[in-house]
């Protein structure tokens, strides 16, 4: 892993990218509630031509707690970090909660982005009490019923418990924090106002973040794109990461020949 020290905060990530085409944006990748840099697949981490940037969140993964309280805090990690990289222009992929990071920043720091791609989010996501008080009362059952959660039924039950290991290699407090942080965003009453280009993509058999929440954003967010991809949950990423590099791939191409123009 590779280290940056922003204030009195230590960030873990890995950047990736051979080959890089110059006038292609680079694209800073962003995970959700509970995972780290890892629950990007190979194939969207090593996107052809692409400088590629995949941060643990502080509290996550490699970096040290103390992790943030709210997705504006995860915001203005994201803004640090990008500063200190010197990326003027980029693209914010995000999953989960790190698709309410995106947007989040997106409306604050518009002005830094080339795009963004939102991956099984939405401007509002409720959270289950099973899963927000489950985490400190009886984490073993929660993050069970969050790997079942999180899948298409045809999943392998390898695939889930490498997913239950990784989840439970949290701290119960930080995994609380984040659903809570998830729970108290909303920002159904501004996503209107984004003009930049926007990726949205779901599986279509989310439980956890419905397709409705990114059809719901698609209809707010003026020219973004929708794909809603088949046989994949909540976990798109993991269950088709073929489809998503694709779709991440194309979106670049798209930035960059609009750019080139």
């Amino acid at each position: 892993m590779e280290t940056i020290f922003i204030g009195n905060r230590t960030l873990a990530f890995r950047s990736y990218g051979r080959h890089v085409a110059p006038e292609r944006p680079p694209l800073v990748l962003v995970h959700g509630a509970g995972g780290n840099h890892l629950i990007w697949p190979p194939q969207v981490r090593h996107l052809p031509q692409t400088a590629v940037y995949a941060i643990d969140l502080p509290g996550h993964g490699a970096s040290p707690p103390p992790a943030c309280a709210t997705i504006s805090a995860y915001s203005e990690i994201i803004r640090d970090f990008v500063d200190a990289l010197e990326l003027p222009w980029f693209v914010l992929a995000g999953h989960s909660m790190g698709g309410a990071i995106a947007l989040d920043f997106a409306l604050a720091y518009g002005h830094r982005l080339a795009g963004i791609a939102v991956i099984g989010a939405g401007a509002r996501m409720k959270v289950a009490p099973a899963f927000l008080e489950g985490v400190l009362t009886d984490f073993a059952a929660a993050t069970e019923r969050i790997v079942e959660n999180s899948y298409h039924t045809s999943t392998s039950a390898d695939e889930k418990q490498r997913y239950l290991r990784a989840l439970r290699e949290n701290d119960p407090q930080i995994l609380y924090g984040d659903f809570l942080a998830v729970a108290n965003f909303d920002v159904r009453d501004h996503v209107q106002s984004l003009s930049i280009p926007t990726l949205i993509l779901c599986g279509r058999h989310d439980r956890m973040t419905p397709p409705i929440l990114s059809e719901m954003l698609h209809a707010r967010i003026a020219g973004s794109q929708l794909h809603l991809l088949e046989d994949a949950g909540h976990n798109v990423l993991l269950e088709q990461p073929l489809t998503v590099a694709m779709h991440l791939g194309c979106f670049l191409d798209r930035l960059t020949s609009a750019a080139l123009a």
